[in-house]
């Protein structure tokens, strides 16, 4: 009986040994719990941008502190908005009398610097007024409110008459002056601005009359009527052109001025080719030439009383005693003498 109870006692205390293990191993660790997704903050809010606008005319002409264009001939204005902010949209306004004829929205586009955004307009009128623009941005999420400031521009129709002033004459004036046609600066119509009109219209081919108006104007604004020189390397010298009927002193490449004249009639030509002056005479002789300086023989430059739009001396070059003077003066002896047809 004693023999048979020792295995089992063995079984038994082999069992009991991992039971004791078991009992001493740590338990795994609690997992952490996963926290709730956090939202994350709203983004900081754009600064809305100023918006500094800035107008300015641009193909327009100065008559003293005034800017002024002839009807019909384009005119622009050129505005800036500062800062540059993409998606911005401006209008320009055009008032007459204090009152909108036209709205118009150009483009904004980045400038050079890309610090402010750049926009023109073009505008042609057909109506005599003055008139004023501005410029502005509505206002966006992105960009203010803003407005610039106002130009203004009078448009004139170019009419003009002998006697008259205002804005046409002198520009007419101004624009002659600076083709060398020696029109005065008085700012009216007068017999000295006529003579340079007679002047410039026989270079361009018009009729010969004293009259300006607005093509005339128009055409002096475009320079229409500038002499080139033939001659530059005679220095100090005039060309005569008979087919013209004009008289330009020139000073090597650079014209002075171009002077309506008379050449010889058709029985009494005027001898074409190169001169030079030999003889000066001033005062006024026996057979009316005043300030006389001769080229070849008895032909002279001189002033005269009668000075036709067509060729009607006895072979000299008649200017107009009120500019006779001048170019008498102006002349030396040796001064070449050009004459062509």
């Amino acid at each position: 009986m004693k023999r048979s109870l020792l295995p089992a006692a063995a079984l038994v205390a082999a069992l009991a040994v991992p039971a004791a293990a078991s009992a001493q191993t740590v338990p795994p660790p609690t997992p952490t719990p996963t926290p709730p997704p956090t939202t994350p903050p709203p983004p900081a809010p754009v600064p809305v941008a100023k918006a500094a606008m800035h107008l300015q005319l641009a193909k327009v002409l100065r008559d003293g502190s005034n800017r002024v264009q002839v009807t019909g001939r384009e005119f622009r204005a050129r505005g800036t908005i500062t800062p540059y902010v993409p998606g911005q949209k401006v209008r320009v306004d055009l008032l007459r009398d204090g009152k909108v004829v036209r709205h118009l929205h150009p483009a904004v586009k980045r400038g050079k610097s890309g610090r402010s955004g750049v926009f023109a307009v073009k505008i042609k009128r057909s109506r005599a007024a003055t008139y004023r623009l501005r410029a502005f941005h509505k206002g966006t999420k992105l960009q203010r409110y803003g407005r610039s400031n106002k130009v203004a521009v009078h448009l004139i129709d170019g009419a003009i008459a002998y006697g008259h002033g205002g804005a046409a004459v002198r520009l007419l004036q101004r624009g002659l002056r600076r083709m060398h046609y020696p029109a005065s600066s008085s700012g009216v119509y007068d017999s000295a601005t006529q003579r340079a009109v007679m002047a410039w219209r026989k270079v361009t081919g018009r009729p010969r009359t004293y009259s300006a108006d607005r093509s005339v104007l128009l055409g002096v604004l475009a320079r229409q009527g500038v002499w080139k020189v033939r001659h530059p390397h005679d220095g100090h010298h005039v060309e005569a052109d008979i087919s013209m009927q004009v008289l330009v002193l020139v000073d090597g490449n650079k014209v002075v001025r171009i002077q309506h004249t008379s050449s010889g009639k058709p029985s009494t030509p005027t001898i074409l080719g190169r001169f030079s002056v030999y003889r000066k005479e001033p005062g006024t002789n026996s057979h009316g030439m005043v300030d006389s300086s001769y080229f070849i023989r008895g032909y002279a430059i001189h002033g005269y009383a009668e000075v036709p739009t067509y060729n009607a001396s006895h072979g000299c070059l008649r200017v107009p005693v009120a500019d006779a003077a001048t170019i008498y003066n102006w002349l030396h002896y040796g001064d070449v003498v050009w004459v062509e047809p």
